[in-house]
Protein backbone atom coordinates (compact mmCIF):
# COMPACT_ATOMS: atom_id res chain seq x y z
CA UNK A 1 0.00 0.00 0.00
CA UNK A 2 1.23 3.36 -0.37
CA UNK A 3 2.59 5.13 2.36
CA UNK A 4 0.37 8.27 1.90
CA UNK A 5 -2.34 6.33 2.04
CA UNK A 6 -1.53 4.33 5.63
CA UNK A 7 -0.30 7.97 6.67
CA UNK A 8 -4.12 9.29 5.81
CA UNK A 9 -6.67 6.51 6.97
CA UNK A 10 -5.11 5.30 10.32
CA UNK A 11 -5.78 8.88 11.65
CA UNK A 12 -9.21 8.87 10.27
CA UNK A 13 -9.55 5.03 11.78
CA UNK A 14 -8.39 6.54 15.14
CA UNK A 15 -11.79 8.41 15.76
CA UNK A 16 -14.27 4.96 15.15
CA UNK A 17 -14.85 2.48 18.59
CA UNK A 18 -14.03 -0.77 18.11
CA UNK A 19 -15.38 -4.03 17.65
CA UNK A 20 -13.62 -7.42 17.85
CA UNK A 21 -13.88 -10.52 15.91
CA UNK A 22 -16.04 -12.22 18.51
CA UNK A 23 -18.89 -9.33 18.67
CA UNK A 24 -18.23 -9.89 14.21
CA UNK A 25 -20.04 -12.95 14.25
CA UNK A 26 -23.40 -12.07 15.36
CA UNK A 27 -23.84 -10.51 12.01
CA UNK A 28 -22.26 -13.16 9.42
CA UNK A 29 -24.71 -12.11 6.72
CA UNK A 30 -24.01 -15.19 5.10
CA UNK A 31 -26.84 -14.98 3.11
CA UNK A 32 -26.84 -11.14 2.11
CA UNK A 33 -27.58 -8.12 -0.14
CA UNK A 34 -24.47 -6.62 -1.47
CA UNK A 35 -23.89 -3.10 -2.68
CA UNK A 36 -20.65 -2.13 -4.18
CA UNK A 37 -19.24 1.70 -4.30
CA UNK A 38 -16.09 3.01 -5.99
CA UNK A 39 -14.61 6.02 -4.93
CA UNK A 40 -11.22 7.89 -4.54
CA UNK A 41 -9.04 8.44 -1.72
CA UNK A 42 -9.69 11.65 -1.05
CA UNK A 43 -13.64 10.79 -0.63
CA UNK A 44 -13.16 8.12 1.30
CA UNK A 45 -11.25 10.54 3.63
CA UNK A 46 -14.51 12.10 3.54
CA UNK A 47 -16.71 8.98 3.82
CA UNK A 48 -14.72 8.12 6.69
CA UNK A 49 -14.96 11.35 8.81
CA UNK A 50 -18.76 11.13 8.48
CA UNK A 51 -19.61 8.01 9.27
CA UNK A 52 -17.51 7.19 12.76
CA UNK A 53 -20.71 8.70 14.54
CA UNK A 54 -22.78 6.02 13.22
CA UNK A 55 -19.89 2.82 12.54
CA UNK A 56 -17.31 0.36 15.02
CA UNK A 57 -14.28 -0.98 13.18
CA UNK A 58 -12.97 -4.17 13.15
CA UNK A 59 -9.92 -4.15 14.95
CA UNK A 60 -7.70 -7.31 15.00
CA UNK A 61 -4.62 -7.61 17.76
CA UNK A 62 -4.25 -3.08 17.20
CA UNK A 63 -4.59 -3.07 13.55
CA UNK A 64 -7.58 -1.63 11.66
CA UNK A 65 -7.03 -1.28 7.96
CA UNK A 66 -5.87 -4.93 7.48
CA UNK A 67 -4.45 -6.91 4.90
CA UNK A 68 -5.94 -9.96 3.07
CA UNK A 69 -4.73 -12.28 0.12
CA UNK A 70 -7.21 -13.47 -2.49
CA UNK A 71 -6.12 -16.42 -4.94
CA UNK A 72 -8.82 -17.12 -7.19
CA UNK A 73 -9.47 -20.03 -9.29
CA UNK A 74 -11.49 -20.63 -12.44
CA UNK A 75 -11.16 -23.39 -15.30
CA UNK A 76 -8.15 -23.34 -17.59
CA UNK A 77 -10.84 -21.16 -20.47
CA UNK A 78 -12.00 -18.91 -17.72
CA UNK A 79 -15.66 -19.97 -17.30
CA UNK A 80 -16.66 -19.03 -14.61
CA UNK A 81 -15.07 -15.34 -15.41
CA UNK A 82 -16.91 -15.59 -19.03
CA UNK A 83 -20.61 -16.38 -16.82
CA UNK A 84 -19.99 -12.44 -15.72
CA UNK A 85 -18.49 -11.24 -19.15
CA UNK A 86 -21.59 -12.65 -21.04
CA UNK A 87 -24.12 -11.26 -18.56
CA UNK A 88 -25.38 -14.56 -16.57
CA UNK A 89 -27.18 -13.24 -13.59
CA UNK A 90 -26.67 -16.65 -11.94
CA UNK A 91 -23.28 -17.23 -11.58
CA UNK A 92 -20.44 -18.83 -8.97
CA UNK A 93 -17.42 -17.58 -7.34
CA UNK A 94 -14.47 -19.84 -6.40
CA UNK A 95 -11.38 -18.41 -3.97
CA UNK A 96 -8.52 -19.32 -1.28
CA UNK A 97 -8.55 -16.16 1.07
CA UNK A 98 -6.50 -15.57 4.18
CA UNK A 99 -6.79 -12.92 6.72
CA UNK A 100 -2.94 -12.40 7.15
CA UNK A 101 -3.29 -10.33 10.35
CA UNK A 102 -4.85 -13.78 11.92
CA UNK A 103 -3.42 -16.31 9.89
CA UNK A 104 -6.78 -17.94 9.08
CA UNK A 105 -7.22 -19.30 5.58
CA UNK A 106 -10.37 -20.67 4.10
CA UNK A 107 -11.49 -21.75 0.45
CA UNK A 108 -14.80 -20.39 -0.16
CA UNK A 109 -17.42 -20.45 -2.63
CA UNK A 110 -19.93 -17.72 -3.53
CA UNK A 111 -22.83 -18.19 -5.63
CA UNK A 112 -25.08 -15.09 -6.68
CA UNK A 113 -28.82 -16.20 -7.42
CA UNK A 114 -31.59 -14.37 -9.89
CA UNK A 115 -32.36 -12.20 -7.08
CA UNK A 116 -28.97 -10.48 -6.49
CA UNK A 117 -28.48 -12.03 -3.23
CA UNK A 118 -25.34 -14.18 -2.19
CA UNK A 119 -24.66 -17.24 -0.70
CA UNK A 120 -21.04 -18.14 0.76
CA UNK A 121 -19.44 -21.11 1.89
CA UNK A 122 -16.09 -21.87 3.25
CA UNK A 123 -14.00 -24.45 5.07
CA UNK A 124 -10.64 -23.77 7.23
CA UNK A 125 -7.38 -24.77 4.78
CA UNK A 126 -3.84 -24.60 5.78
CA UNK A 127 -3.27 -23.17 1.90
CA UNK A 128 -3.51 -22.96 -1.63
CA UNK A 129 -0.98 -26.28 -1.86
CA UNK A 130 -3.09 -27.88 0.41
CA UNK A 131 -6.64 -27.89 -1.05
CA UNK A 132 -6.73 -31.61 -2.23
CA UNK A 133 -5.65 -32.80 1.35
CA UNK A 134 -7.80 -30.46 3.74
CA UNK A 135 -11.12 -31.52 2.06
CA UNK A 136 -11.86 -29.24 -0.63
CA UNK A 137 -12.56 -31.58 -3.12
CA UNK A 138 -15.29 -33.09 -1.41
CA UNK A 139 -16.01 -29.34 -0.10
CA UNK A 140 -16.34 -28.43 -3.74
CA UNK A 141 -18.35 -31.09 -4.98
CA UNK A 142 -20.98 -30.39 -2.03
CA UNK A 143 -21.11 -26.58 -2.76
CA UNK A 144 -19.38 -25.92 -6.20
CA UNK A 145 -20.86 -26.64 -10.06
CA UNK A 146 -16.78 -27.55 -10.34
CA UNK A 147 -14.80 -30.27 -8.99
CA UNK A 148 -11.33 -29.35 -7.95
CA UNK A 149 -9.87 -31.00 -10.29
CA UNK A 150 -11.41 -28.98 -13.15
CA UNK A 151 -10.13 -25.82 -11.50
CA UNK A 152 -6.33 -23.32 -12.03
CA UNK A 153 -4.99 -21.30 -9.54
CA UNK A 154 -5.18 -18.30 -11.81
CA UNK A 155 -5.15 -14.86 -10.28
CA UNK A 156 -3.95 -13.28 -6.85
CA UNK A 157 -4.81 -10.00 -5.51
CA UNK A 158 -3.67 -7.75 -2.23
CA UNK A 159 -5.19 -5.31 -0.53
CA UNK A 160 -5.91 -3.78 2.61
CA UNK A 161 -9.62 -3.64 3.91
CA UNK A 162 -11.22 -1.39 6.68
CA UNK A 163 -14.71 -3.33 7.55
CA UNK A 164 -17.23 -1.28 9.84
CA UNK A 165 -20.23 -2.16 11.26
CA UNK A 166 -22.91 0.07 11.86
CA UNK A 167 -24.05 0.67 15.49
CA UNK A 168 -27.33 -1.43 15.26
CA UNK A 169 -25.25 -4.54 14.46
CA UNK A 170 -27.59 -4.93 11.11
CA UNK A 171 -24.53 -4.50 8.14
CA UNK A 172 -21.26 -4.71 7.41
CA UNK A 173 -19.05 -2.15 5.54
CA UNK A 174 -15.92 -3.16 4.13
CA UNK A 175 -13.81 -0.50 1.77
CA UNK A 176 -10.70 -1.77 0.25
CA UNK A 177 -7.61 -0.13 -0.60
CA UNK A 178 -4.08 -0.78 -1.96
CA UNK A 179 -5.46 -3.41 -4.55
CA UNK A 180 -2.84 -5.59 -6.29
CA UNK A 181 -2.86 -8.07 -8.65
CA UNK A 182 -0.72 -10.37 -9.95
CA UNK A 183 -1.74 -13.37 -12.47
CA UNK A 184 -0.20 -16.57 -11.71
CA UNK A 185 0.24 -18.16 -15.29
CA UNK A 186 1.29 -14.35 -17.40
CA UNK A 187 3.31 -13.52 -14.60
CA UNK A 188 1.33 -9.57 -15.43
CA UNK A 189 0.65 -7.35 -12.34
CA UNK A 190 -1.46 -4.39 -11.97
CA UNK A 191 -3.02 -2.20 -9.54
CA UNK A 192 -5.96 0.10 -8.43
CA UNK A 193 -4.14 3.01 -7.45
CA UNK A 194 -6.12 6.18 -5.55
CA UNK A 195 -9.50 3.94 -5.28
CA UNK A 196 -11.10 2.49 -2.64
CA UNK A 197 -14.05 -0.32 -3.24
CA UNK A 198 -16.97 -0.43 -0.64
CA UNK A 199 -19.51 -2.85 -0.41
CA UNK A 200 -22.12 -2.72 1.79
CA UNK A 201 -23.30 -6.50 3.12
CA UNK A 202 -26.84 -6.46 4.65
CA UNK A 203 -29.89 -8.68 4.97
CA UNK A 204 -33.22 -7.12 3.23
CA UNK A 205 -33.77 -2.89 2.96
CA UNK A 206 -32.42 -1.91 6.36
CA UNK A 207 -31.77 1.89 7.32
CA UNK A 208 -28.36 2.17 5.79
CA UNK A 209 -26.39 5.54 7.28
CA UNK A 210 -23.43 4.78 5.05
CA UNK A 211 -26.14 5.10 1.74
CA UNK A 212 -27.57 8.36 2.97
CA UNK A 213 -24.12 9.96 3.47
CA UNK A 214 -22.77 8.44 -0.24
CA UNK A 215 -25.56 9.58 -1.63
CA UNK A 216 -25.11 12.96 -0.19
CA UNK A 217 -21.35 12.95 -1.83
CA UNK A 218 -23.38 12.12 -4.97
CA UNK A 219 -21.95 8.40 -4.88
CA UNK A 220 -24.09 5.77 -6.54
CA UNK A 221 -23.81 2.70 -6.53
CA UNK A 222 -21.50 0.91 -9.11
CA UNK A 223 -20.84 -3.02 -9.43
CA UNK A 224 -17.36 -3.93 -9.63
CA UNK A 225 -15.48 -7.53 -9.24
CA UNK A 226 -12.19 -7.35 -8.63
CA UNK A 227 -11.71 -10.79 -9.53
CA UNK A 228 -12.98 -9.91 -13.18
CA UNK A 229 -11.14 -6.66 -13.35
CA UNK A 230 -8.20 -7.96 -12.20
CA UNK A 231 -8.39 -10.55 -15.06
CA UNK A 232 -9.06 -8.64 -17.53
CA UNK A 233 -6.13 -6.41 -16.61
CA UNK A 234 -3.53 -8.99 -16.03
CA UNK A 235 -5.12 -12.45 -18.29
CA UNK A 236 -4.50 -11.11 -21.85
CA UNK A 237 -6.56 -11.48 -24.92
CA UNK A 238 -9.78 -11.72 -23.18
CA UNK A 239 -13.57 -10.85 -24.31
CA UNK A 240 -14.04 -7.74 -21.71
CA UNK A 241 -16.86 -5.85 -23.50
CA UNK A 242 -18.97 -5.66 -20.28
CA UNK A 243 -16.53 -4.22 -17.99
CA UNK A 244 -14.80 -1.61 -20.38
CA UNK A 245 -17.55 0.89 -19.05
CA UNK A 246 -16.65 -0.05 -15.10
CA UNK A 247 -12.78 0.68 -16.17
CA UNK A 248 -13.48 4.08 -17.79
CA UNK A 249 -15.34 5.07 -14.87
CA UNK A 250 -12.82 3.26 -12.31
CA UNK A 251 -9.63 5.91 -14.13
CA UNK A 252 -12.19 8.68 -13.84
CA UNK A 253 -12.65 8.29 -10.50
CA UNK A 254 -9.18 8.01 -9.24
CA UNK A 255 -8.63 11.66 -10.64
CA UNK A 256 -11.94 13.01 -8.84
CA UNK A 257 -11.25 14.93 -5.39
CA UNK A 258 -13.73 16.24 -2.50
CA UNK A 259 -13.85 19.97 -4.30
CA UNK A 260 -15.19 18.10 -7.65
CA UNK A 261 -18.31 16.51 -6.23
Amino acid sequence: MNINETFHIAPALSTFSPISLEEMNTIRLMNRTDTKYIVSLPVLMDVLRRASQYYRVQEVEGERNIAYHTTYLDTPDYAMYLAHQNGRVIREKIRVRTYVASGLTFLEVKNKNNKGRTDKKRIRVQGVDSLHVDGGEEFLRNHAWYELSALDLLLENHFHRITLVNKAMTERLTIDTGVHFHHLLTGTEAKLDNLAIIELKRDGRTYSPISEILRELHVRPSGISKYCVGTVLTAGELKYNRFKPKLRLAQKIAKRKIMDI
